[in-house]
């Protein structure tokens, strides 16, 4: 089935553009939620005209998008926290943390965006990946020393 989105679904599509997705997934999820409208034949030609607006944005979004890919690839940042004597934390550094510190340098994500490879639990240096998009997953480096 096509539908018009409406509004940006994560992982299906932004608002304003048309896609094409299983008729259970539309008439159960999409539609009663309100954020998609079925394409018919005699609503085609307007959400059509809408698509073209839409790409002007599209194409603003990833360009501002893959400039902070850019500039978030450059950021090292140094935490200081407490240890164990064998180099241990006595926690763990979490998704919080790191939006926290980007915050600071005037870079806005949300916690969920932070994807490390491994949980950090010792001191050294680690990459953590930020999720900006699907395809753009810039990493930041993170040093962790004892306080």
């Amino acid at each position: 089935m096509e539908v018009y989105l409406r509004k940006d679904v994560e992982k299906i599509g932004l608002a304003g553009e048309i896609i094409k997705v299983g008729d259970g997934f539309a008439r159960n999820f999409l539609i009663p939620q309100g954020l998609a409208v079925e394409i018919t034949a005699h609503n085609k030609g307007q959400y059509l005209s809408k698509i073209r607006k839409v790409e002007n944005r599209k194409e603003a979004i990833s360009s501002q998008t893959a400039m902070l890919a850019e500039k978030m690839n450059t950021i090292s940042v140094t935490l200081k926290r407490k240890m164990h004597d064998n180099g241990q934390l006595y926690g763990s550094i979490n998704g919080s943390e790191i939006v926290e510190v980007l915050a600071s340098q005037g870079i806005s994500i949300t916690k969920g965006q932070v994807e490390f490879e491994a949980p950090i639990k010792s001191k050294g240096t680690f990459k953590v990946g930020v999720k900006l998009t699907s395809r753009l997953k810039p990493a930041i480096t993170v040093t962790i020393i004892a306080e």
